[in-house]
């Protein structure tokens, strides 16, 4: 079976004949289930199906069989972002044990967006078609696309998750296997890189860019594609006429700049890459590290960032900090769009004057939201654009209430594990896991991440009429209590700290309406820039070292351990409320 192809676009269709749906970073691949199991084919025909044995391996009921799926295999990100890099080094794998350890570390996902069956089926009820069995399947990796009737709103889920593209389909239109048409039309969400011109390789046409990393030349990667005639002619001329030849290979003196389209720009090489433009108002030396990371990270068009150079941590620019919440903005936001915020700002800097600030400001622009609450006007940051705003304006420091904005009950239980300094981390990881212990006794789903500071925090997502404050406050203490009563020597719930010794101080005081907590991702204003960072529990060891996640280290972290609060929302709706009552009494 050959998959019905898409044909590229550089302008998305409009109208009520199209939907649309996220372009995946992946391997298109067809998912072949029949009474002898589940078969995995890549689009060129060949069986994926032993590299992943968390799709395939699974009893399905003879009454859905036999069916086929056509989709994106994908390791995520987000919800809308997937990880080309990490799914590659996971293809390249023959070791079957280390095949099984990736699948349960970081399970891959078969993302279905039609079903093949009678071509004369159009494009909408093959989905529901697809959905129907999705739903009976019941299976948590093979789950299927979402589908938008609006472009804006899925031009804006893309921008956020910095998405490959967007795929625009006619409601209308037949499964073709093998043919390319114009009823499915892909769009590709271009990253564009600056780079100086190094190398013309006559023998393949290729041309290498180099930028400059730690004042030293270095490889960007090559390009061939995209340009015209002309500009064909013009390069090769250029390169002839001021380069120098050797082995088949013109090269040339860092002088010239050029931007070039591409997926991904990593250890020298570009992924799809393709000609733009040339950059005459460019100086090679204007190519650096510091301007590729910025490309790459997709900043909105209408962002203004204001004094990038302003030095916020020691070594690190503004400019760098921005690039950090542009990346890791898809992770914090879920945390912070329902909240009243309560920002810390340094405006100049941790070593200069700082101020909290939980109201609304008066010189905010019309795209920050306010919600006006007993007179009072609070921050409500619930898209890309604010977040990015707020960070310009020197907000190092991002926390949140317990409790959505107007609500009255908490929407998640937080207990504050406290250590005397970064010294007695080690009573934190101890606190940490003898919770885990509790906690899975009763089943609850529980999640954990460092304060970005001494201690660490245990998150457990409820739904918001679930429990009142008193009764969450209950729940915290009892908690508090068990852990004091197990190992009186280690914790405390003391609150002088002059009575608590080198104890951990186990805060439950703190959960409570109108109290704040700071939120996953969020930087802190320390020395190295820490940031509170969603750890997975194995991680919970004395290994484990809070100064060890920074701004520098946490995107790459995602990237390849993928987030440990994804199933945040999934765990809220399945929390077993009853259980957790059992420590009210």
């Amino acid at each position: 079976m050959k998959p019905m192809l898409l044909t590229g676009t550089t302008e998305l269709p409009e109208g009520e004949e199209w939907v649309y749906e996220v372009k995946y970073d992946g391997f298109r691949a067809i998912l072949e289930a029949s009474d002898k199991g589940i078969k995995l084919w890549s689009r060129n025909g060949k069986d994926l199906s032993d590299r992943f044995p968390e799709i395939v391996q699974v009893e399905i009921p003879n009454k859905l069989l036999p069916f086929t799926l056509d989709g994106e295999l994908v390791l995520l990100n987000t919800p809308y972002q997937a990880n080309f890099e990490a799914l590659q080094t996971r293809g390249r794998m023959r070791n079957k044990e280390k095949i099984q350890a990736s699948s349960k570390q970081r399970p891959a996902t078969f993302l279905a967006f039609d079903k093949i069956e009678n071509k004369a089926i159009p494009l909408l009820k093959r989905k529901e078609n697809m959905n129907n069995l999705l739903g009976k399947l019941k299976h948590p990796q093979i789950r299927s696309i979402d589908i938008y009737e609006e472009i804006e709103e899925i031009l804006t889920i893309a921008e956020l998750h910095m998405a490959e593209g967007i795929i625009a389909k006619m409601k209308k239109s037949k499964y073709q296997p093998g043919e390319r048409g114009r009823q499915w039309l892909k769009w590709k969400q271009w990253r564009t890189v600056t780079g100086f011109l190094q190398k013309y390789d006559a023998e393949n046409g290729y041309y290498d860019i180099g930028y400059y990393k730690d004042d030293s030349s270095t490889s960007l990667g090559k390009f061939k594609h995209g340009l015209t005639d002309e500009e064909s002619e013009t390069l090769r001329t250029f390169f002839k006429e001021n380069g120098k030849k050797r082995k088949g290979t013109w090269h040339i003196e860092p002088s010239t700049c050029v931007d070039v389209h591409c997926l991904s720009a990593e250890e020298g090489e570009l992924r799809e890459p393709l000609f733009h433009q040339f950059r005459f108002d460019l100086t090679p030396e204007d190519c650096t590290e510091s301007k590729k990371q910025w490309n790459l990270s997709l900043f909105p068009a209408n962002f203004e960032p204001t004094n990038v150079a302003k030095p916020l941590w020691k070594g690190i620019a503004k400019q760098d900090f921005l690039v950090y919440i542009r990346q890791i903005a898809p992770h914090i936001l879920p945390f912070l769009q329902e909240k009243k915020l309560t920002l810390i700002r340094y405006p100049d800097g941790i070593y200069e004057e700082s101020f909290y600030q939980k109201h609304f400001p008066d010189h905010a622009p019309d795209f920050l939201k306010m919600w006006m609450e007993d007179g009072e006007p609070f921050i409500i940051c619930d898209q890309l654009l604010s977040l990015l705003w707020l960070a310009n304006q020197g907000a190092l420091e991002y926390h949140v209430p317990f409790e959505k904005a107007g609500g009255q009950r908490p929407d998640e239980i937080v207990l504050d594990l406290d250590p005397k300094d970064r010294d007695h981390f080690s009573k934190a990881i101890t606190a940490a896991r003898l919770l885990k212990h509790l906690l899975d006794e009763l089943e609850v789903k529980s999640f954990v991440k460092t304060s970005g500071n001494k201690g660490m925090q245990i998150h457990i997502p409820i739904l918001e009429g679930d429990l009142s404050y008193e009764e969450t406050r209950k729940i915290t203490e009892t908690l508090a209590t068990l852990l004091v009563n197990e190992a009186p020597d280690l914790f405390t719930i003391e609150r002088l700290k002059k009575k608590r010794g080198d104890r951990l101080y186990i805060d439950y005081v703190q959960h409570a309406e109108g109290k704040t907590i700071i939120a996953p991702y969020s930087t802190r204003a320390t020395e190295k820039a820490t940031v509170a960072t969603p750890l997975h529990w194995e991680e919970v060891t004395e290994d484990l070292r809070p100064e060890s996640f920074t701004i520098h280290t946490v995107p790459a972290r995602i990237a390849k351990f993928g987030c440990p609060f994804s199933m945040y929302e999934v765990a809220r709706d399945h929390q077993p409320i009853k259980k957790l009552k059992q420590l009210l009494q």
